[in-house]
């Protein structure tokens, strides 16, 4: 199952999901996780969603184009979310999982790994089965 993270270092959860430049991506199993890559919205922050707020659809098109790219993760961590985001990723089946300060990546996997080893809960189980089917 491929987790995502806004980032602005690659090392820890920072960022804002629309503002946010780019991703890393990882692959969580039952054995563990690995890096996959950074995928990259823009140089620094994502200015073209944020310069289209309030712009009706020209904003809506950039926000769906952001969660289509990032629609093979099954869960994305990020610091903020406004309400119609983070609607787009739960139809699109991704949860987003809200920090409420800036995290370590590496932290951030430890305990999401300890929850999938342990006792996951039942969202987590169902999108890990989907993984494996």
């Amino acid at each position: 199952m491929k987790i995502a993270f806004a980032t602005t270092d690659e090392l820890n959860v920072n960022e804002h999901f629309g503002r946010s430049g780019k991703f890393a991506i990882y692959e969580l199993t039952t054995d563990g996780y690995t890096f996959v890559e950074t995928r990259r919205f823009a140089e620094g922050r994502d200015t073209e969603i944020e310069e289209t707020k309030g712009m009706g659809s020209i904003h809506d098109k950039k926000v769906e184009s952001k969660v289509d790219r990032l629609s093979d993760c099954k869960i994305i961590y990020l610091t903020e979310i406004g309400g119609p985001s983070a609607a787009r990723l739960i139809k699109k089946g991704i949860m987003p999982v809200k920090v409420k300060e800036p995290v370590s990546i590496e932290d951030s996997l430890a305990k999401l790994f300890e929850k999938v080893k342990a006792s996951p809960p039942p969202w987590l189980k169902k999108a890990m089965m989907k993984e494996s089917s």
